[in-house]
This record gives C-alpha cells, sequence and structure tokens, in this order.
C-alpha cells in the first residue's frame, strides 16, 4: 500500500510537495481578531436589497458569462475603463488567474517580504523563479532595493497597504518602480481603503500597471467571495483566459452591486475602523513590552518583549483571537491583531497588558 502511495505522489510534481501549504488552524474564540475581516457587517438595508432582488432572480440560470452591469458600476466607482476590468471569486482568484496567464518555468519573480503567502506560492508551484527584497527594519517598503530588481523582473508584486505589515506604499515611490521595473507590476490593494489613498490613477500612464482589489474588507463582504482587477484592456484580455467560466455567483454579484449603490452606508463603517487602529496604535504603545508598527491597514502587527507563541496561547486561553504571524520572515517575535469593534479592542488590550506584566 506505501509503494502505490508512494508511486501516485510521483504524479504531482515536486516543486508542490516541496511548498507548504496555505492553511490557517481553526480556532473558535468569542473575539475573533485574526483574519483582517471588517468587524461592521454589511448595513441591514444593503442585505435587505439583495434578499428581495435574490427572490426575483432564476436559481437555476446561470450567472451572466460577463457581470457587464457589476463592471460598469465598478468603472464608474473607481473612474477606470470597462474593458480594463475582470471580476473574480475574490481577488485569489484573480492573483492566480494573472500568475497563470504569466508565469511560466524560470519566469522571474519579483516579491517584498514579509507578504502575502499567497503569491510566491502560485508562483512557484508554477515554476517562477522567485526573488525576495525584504522590508526595512522599520517594516517600511525597501523602495530602492525594489527599484534596482525590478529591472530583470518580469513580474514584480506588491501589496500595499502590506499584509501582514500594514506598510504603505507612497505613489511616488510606485511611479519610480514603474519607470524601472522591465516588466508587470502588480499592486494588491485589498487593505487600499482604510489607508484613504490608491495608485488606480497611474493606470491612465503605465501599461505594465495592474491594480487588485476585494470587496472582503472594506466591504464587509468577506463571505461571499468578490474581487477585481483593473488594468490596460489588452492585459486583462490575456488574463481573463486564465479565469473559469461562471466564477462568480449570482449571489455575490447581486451583493457587490447593491453595496456599491449603498456604498455611502459603507464609508462611516472604514471610518470607525481608522479611527480605532489609530486608537488601539496608542494603547498597545502604552503597553510595557510591546512595540506595534505603524500601519494603513484594518490590523496592527507588534512586537513582543517574549514567546509570541505563549502569548499568543494566553490572549486565546482568555478568549481572544489574534494571528500568529512569527514564522513570517523578519516576524519571528510579533503577533497581528485584526481592528475590532471598541468593546473588542478594549478587551484584547485588556487581556494583553494583564499578560505582558508576567511575560
Amino acid at each position: 500500500m506505501k509503494d502505490k502511495i508512494t508511486n501516485i505522489l510521483s504524479k504531482i510534481k515536486p516543486v508542490v510537495k516541496a511548498i507548504e501549504p496555505y492553511s490557517l488552524k481553526h480556532y473558535r474564540a468569542p473575539v475573533k481578531i485574526n483574519q483582517n475581516e471588517n468587524p461592521y457587517d454589511m448595513p441591514d438595508v444593503i442585505k435587505t436589497a439583495v434578499n428581495k432582488l435574490m427572490s426575483e432572480k432564476a436559481w437555476c440560470r446561470y450567472p451572466d458569462f460577463v457581470p457587464s452591469v457589476l463592471i460598469s458600476q465598478l468603472a464608474e466607482f473607481n473612474q477606470w475603463k470597462s474593458d480594463g476590468i475582470l471580476v473574480g471569486n475574490g481577488s485569489n482568484e484573480l492573483i492566480e488567474a494573472l500568475m497563470i496567464a504569466a508565469i511560466e518555468k524560470n519566469t522571474k519573480v519579483l516579491i517584498s517580504q514579509p507578504t502575502f503567502t499567497l503569491y510566491s506560492m502560485f508562483a512557484k508551484m508554477l515554476g517562477g523563479n522567485c526573488k525576495e527584497v525584504c522590508l526595512l527594519p522599520s517594516l517600511e517598503f525597501n523602495v530602492e532595493g525594489i527599484r534596482a530588481e525590478s529591472r530583470q523582473a518580469d513580474l514584480t508584486i506588491i501589496c500595499s497597504p502590506n499584509n501582514p505589515t500594514g506598510s504603505l506604499l507612497e505613489q511616488d515611490d510606485l511611479r519610480l518602480i514603474l519607470k524601472t521595473s522591465s516588466g508587470l507590476v502588480i499592486v494588491d490593494e485589498a487593505y487600499h481603503e482604510f489607508s484613504r489613498q490608491s495608485v488606480v490613477s497611474l493606470l491612465n500612464d503605465f501599461e505594465n500597471l495592474i491594480v487588485l482589489r476585494t470587496f472582503s474588507k472594506a466591504m464587509s463582504m468577506a463571505g461571499l467571495r468578490v474581487g477585481y482587477l483593473m488594468g490596460n484592456k489588452k492585459l486583462v484580455e490575456q488574463i481573463s483566459k486564465a479565469k473559469l467560466p461562471y466564477n462568480l455567483n449570482i449571489f455575490s454579484m447581486t451583493a457587490a452591486m447593491s453595496a456599491l449603490t449603498h456604498f455611502d452606508l459603507l464609508a462611516p463603517q472604514i471610518e470607525n475602523v481608522i479611527a480605532e487602529r489609530e486608537r488601539l496604535q496608542v494603547r498597545l504603545k502604552q503597553i510595557p513590552g510591546v512595540l506595534p508598527f505603524p500601519s494603513q491597514a484594518n490590523f496592527i502587527v507588534f512586537q513582543l518583549a517574549g514567546d509570541p507563541r505563549i502569548i499568543f496561547d494566553s490572549l486565546f486561553q482568555d478568549g481572544i483571537l489574534v494571528r500568529d504571524v512569527s514564522r513570517y520572515p523578519m516576524l519571528d517575535q510579533c503577533l497581528r491583531v485584526t481592528v475590532g469593534l471598541p468593546q473588542e479592542n478594549d478587551r484584547f488590550i485588556t487581556s494583553l497588558t494583564k499578560i505582558m506584566r508576567h511575560a
């Protein structure tokens, strides 16, 4: 039996077997602040509108092959061209499609580390040759390092604000990278709303720029999986070939359109998260043995004078679930906390303060 399994596994690419899978151990806790979710749910007005629209649709029919109405709304919302937008089942699907379209054996892929694990995971499985540029000790982007390496890169992938550090790449710095790069530059803006900044305006000036967005974070739709990609029309046409047909279901599509229509109801929630992030930064700085890093996202990574795993477990035992990021490059002494509701943040601070007294 063992020999048979060994033979079967031999059919899997060695590079795939060598990669550690992207996974998250399942925990349950009263205060769940570990996955960068928006603590504010979709407003009832939007949920009611979506439910009414869904009751009028035929569930036995496929969704539109090209969700043209949603794409038109996204074009207006972002001031970008409809033919330069691709919609996906979460931005993860579009990251995968983009890489399938662009990466083959020995394609040079530049990634700033530490960052979202899926970038290097997908790139390596497709045969890409990954080059990493580490953030500065302050966890800010190493702009000069990225510029230097991007001269030879086929793809340069940047998450801004960066997950898991919250670092923001300024638009002027990206402009310099785009001018230097010999290949595509992908900017994942999953958390851009919490920075009040975006690089979408640079799409008009640089045909090698691709911007990724998601409805999972600021738009309170993590459970519905909607994302989109913006770029040059000809690039988007090629990337769309790697996307599965009918990838976005009618419920998610309807919810996304309603969220865009009622964005005025979501905007105050985003501002609440930003205000709580700033308050949380101040409170974390007041705890001895805790060093929070500046963040422009809806989470904060913080360094600890103590074993992060022990502190993670202590928080969990107290009913608080954060993210252990100590296995990421440069973050061996760190945990990450998502900005929750005010009462959740207060409970987290109280618990961490108590734990650090005995760390």
